[in-house]
């Protein structure tokens, strides 16, 4: 495969988002963000209980510090796994208010400013200079490109998602994110 092959596989990649959602609206975000290739990164599950390794820290602090960082932004329920983390994003002041008409019509709401996919990216890009930062050798990228995502549409969901949360480091070895498991 050459390189243009390569550029134009991710000039034409399938967006995993909603078609025309404003990801910058207020609202609960259940995001997966997996690490490359899904090595196991950020620690070992233990009996049940995720050990988080050094990187795994650094990621705990930045995921935490995010809602410190931006004031429409609160982290709920969230687990740091092996390879991936699953979290509940709430983005709780519309951020649409200051937007402009013609924002309607922007193709890429997903990744504009204090979108998920901003807040997203901005945390996985000082995750990743914080790791480069205190990593003997930068053998692969950490994370996955993009991430998955999930709009919570109501509280049973949202009560449903946060118990899977919880419950993560207790049903690793049958989680299709544990490659070890298989």
């Amino acid at each position: 495969m050459t390189g243009q092959d390569t550029l134009n596989q991710q000039r034409f990649r399938r967006s995993l988002r909603l078609q025309g959602y404003d990801y910058r609206q207020s609202g609960a975000y259940f995001v997966t963000i997996c690490t490359y290739q899904r090595h196991y990164t950020f620690g070992k599950v233990i009996d049940g209980d995720m050990v988080l390794s050094q990187w795994g820290e650094i990621v705990n602090d930045e995921w935490r510090r995010t809602e410190t960082v931006r004031a429409n932004v609160e982290m709920d329920a969230y687990v740091i796994m092996p390879n991936n983390i699953h979290g509940v994003v709430l983005i709780v002041d519309d951020a649409t208010a200051n937007r402009s008409a013609n924002d309607y019509h922007n193709a890429n709401l997903q990744n504009t400013a204090g979108s998920l996919g901003q807040i997203i990216g901005h945390f996985k890009s000082i995750a990743t200079k914080r790791i480069l930062s205190v990593a003997a050798t930068r053998e692969a990228p950490i994370w996955q490109r993009g991430y998955y995502e999930h709009i919570i549409r109501n509280e049973k969901s949202l009560n449903e998602i946060r118990s899977y949360i919880i419950s993560n480091p207790g049903r690793w070895s049958e989680d299709s994110l544990n490659i070890s498991g298989r």
